[in-house]
């Protein structure tokens, strides 16, 4: 067994040694969602190029305020890349922070590929992305047994995603989907009227979250028939994930055989039932890690 006094220091040490630029999510907002490694490579940085508001300015302080804070909003990469890269070749420890997690809508990988053709190393360290949080405000799971077994994330067509590349519709008509919109605040109105005029059950449920885990988080929940018209009415316009489906409910799901008669109240004792229910899903041990 690891002695824990052996565990770096989350606050101090980086976890993995790593050469290069890391890009690191900063979480979805709550200081307490940035992982242990975003942290750590926080504590050690000279220089943190952040995603502006979109990274709550509580953790920036929290975390990075001993280091030089540059806002990349408004930059091009023309400015981005020699800004990282000459503080990097000076030996400065650089930090790319985005919001959520880089990988979902990030744009980071046009940074680090340029960064990677001036000769500086660059990698990944993930973050918790709006839709978990979304999840955990809605007190409810994104796959739920028989009611949800897929998730999409998606975004609303507009000026970098044509009407052919938009497949909300489809998502959403699968019925057992979960359909997280990102970048699409400010187009719930456009994007619930052609759900409409696609033939989706206008009672489908959905929550709009906007700040998902910020101290002003907020839920809208209607349907897809009347949503819009409450959103206009909070005036939101941007920062909000809008998750379409049954899921949303937290309701009319399954129980499902990780744990045997025991969910439902039966005589079984945990441990039998959970034996049971292996024997009778071979792969319930894989679920549960991954859920």
């Amino acid at each position: 067994m690891t002695d824990p006094s052996d565990l770096p220091d989350p606050a101090t040490e980086v976890l993995e040694d790593r050469e290069g630029i890391p890009f690191a999510g900063a979480g979805p907002g709550d200081p307490g969602l940035l992982t242990v490694r975003g942290r750590a490579l926080l504590a050690d940085a000279d220089l943190v190029v952040h995603a502006g508001s979109l990274v709550n300015s509580e953790l920036l302080d929290a975390f990075c305020d001993h280091a030089e804070r540059v806002n990349s909003v408004g930059k091009d990469l023309e400015e981005l890349v020699p800004l990282m890269r000459d503080a990097y070749e000076d030996g400065r420890t650089v930090v790319r922070l985005h919001s959520g997690d880089p990988s979902v809508y990030g744009a980071a990988l046009e940074q680090m590929d340029a960064l990677e053709a001036e000769g500086v190393p660059t990698y990944f360290v993930p973050g918790v992305t709006s839709a978990f949080a979304a999840s955990a405000t809605l007190g409810t799971q994104l796959t739920l047994n028989e009611v949800a077994n897929h998730v999409a994330f998606t975004r609303p067509q507009g000026k970098t995603l044509s009407p052919e590349e938009d497949h909300i519709s489809e998502f959403v008509r699968m019925g057992d989907v979960t359909t997280c919109i990102y970048l699409g605040t400010h187009a719930v109105r456009e994007t619930m009227e052609r759900l409409l005029d696609d033939g989706v059950d206008p009672d489908t449920p959905v929550a709009v979250v906007y700040h998902a885990s910020w101290p002003d988080e907020d839920v809208i929940r209607g349907t897809v028939a009347d949503v819009a018209d409450a959103v206009e009415e909070a005036g939101y316009r941007a920062s909000a994930l809008v998750v379409i489906g049954e899921a949303v409910t937290g309701g009319g799901y399954e129980r499902s055989y990780l744990y045997g008669e025991w969910a439902s109240g039966g005589s079984d004792d945990a441990e039998g039932a959970e034996t049971d229910a292996e024997a009778a899903d071979p792969d319930a041990e894989a679920a549960e890690s991954d859920d």
